[in-house]
């Protein structure tokens, strides 16, 4: 089994490619920041992250989006539709969730090949 973890830390590892899957969870940098922009940020985040391990978004197969507040999932929405590539979109599900930083508006964990 081929495994790397990328920028691996004491908690958690920025990515792990496992068998030519990259798994990554990312989270907003600005809490500030209203839900679109929170989104665009993590998507942004999610571009570099595959990009530095040989992939893209139209790549991605699997995405799980938490969101604390289920009213914030139109302007979720709005920033997704501006990040995703038409004809390849992926299997994706959206959850309420408690975040750890109460400021979060997303979170959100990609699954996507090499």
């Amino acid at each position: 089994m081929s495994l790397h973890r990328h920028l691996p830390g004491d908690r958690l590892s920025e990515a792990v490619v496992a068998n030519g899957f990259i798994f990554t969870t990312q989270v907003p940098r600005d809490g500030n920041a209203d839900a679109r922009a929170q989104t665009a940020d993590v998507l942004e985040q999610t571009d570099l992250v595959l990009a530095e391990l040989g992939s893209d978004k139209s790549k991605v197969v699997d995405v799980t989006i938490f969101l604390p507040d289920l009213a914030d999932f139109a302007e979720m929405n709005a920033a997704w539709d501006a990040w995703v590539v038409p004809g390849h979109t992926p299997a994706r599900a959206t959850v309420q969730a408690k975040l750890v930083d109460p400021n979060w508006k997303i979170e959100i964990k990609v699954i996507a090949v090499r």
